[in-house]
């Protein structure tokens, strides 16, 4: 069993996204630090939940990954429902939609139902983001653009934790930053 204390967070639901179990920049421990804490009726797991991507190049599979989806099915076996909605790097499990990994739902896209009766619609997203589904060469540059990243960030923050600094995501500083842009770039919708 992964929980050694009892959870100290409570939620009606979680949404866990692009968690990238396989990749060697993924901050498996992190989650399974936020996994023992956590108490809740739903988990989505909404896309890149593995990297089949970085997989497919080169294998890179450390026990906390294992510890992660271990951690995940225990959550199911007490009773939480955990739903996984495949993104782009995992878009293989999409043919599994309708199916289940043993008590852990797959789903292609599902609405999800506030407790003030709001709808809200689960999906990766990026179904809606043709220049990804299409583009060989677009999946290509946008993972080797995001490796580097990600290498750059590791570096960072060894230094910034050699000063004594908390983890910084420059990935997500540079998804906010780029983000305008590329909406900007892309054919309207309207």
């Amino acid at each position: 069993m992964i929980r050694t204390r009892a959870p100290s967070l409570t939620a009606r639901t979680v949404w866990v996204s692009d968690i990238h179990l396989g990749y060697r920049h993924c901050k498996a421990d992190y989650l399974l630090e936020f996994l023992a804490a956590i108490d809740c009726e739903t988990i989505y797991l909404v896309g890149d939940v593995l990297d089949l991507w970085s997989l497919k190049t080169q294998w890179h599979w450390p026990a906390q990954h294992s510890a992660v989806l271990r951690a995940l099915l225990e959550h199911a076996e007490r009773g939480t429902r955990v739903v996984y909605v495949a993104g782009n790097h995992d878009e293989l499990v999409r043919e599994f939609a309708g199916n289940a990994f043993g008590r852990i739902a797959i789903a292609r896209h599902l609405t999800h139902t506030c407790a003030d009766g709001r709808r809200l619609l689960v999906t990766h997203g990026d179904e809606f983001e043709s220049w990804i589904r299409c583009s060989a060469p677009a999946k290509l540059l946008g993972s080797a653009s995001y490796t580097l990243l990600l290498r750059i960030n590791r570096a960072y923050n060894v230094f910034r934790a050699w000063r004594g600094k908390p983890y910084w995501s420059l990935a997500g500083a540079g998804n906010a930053f780029t983000q305008p842009g590329v909406n900007a770039c892309l054919p309207s919708r309207n």
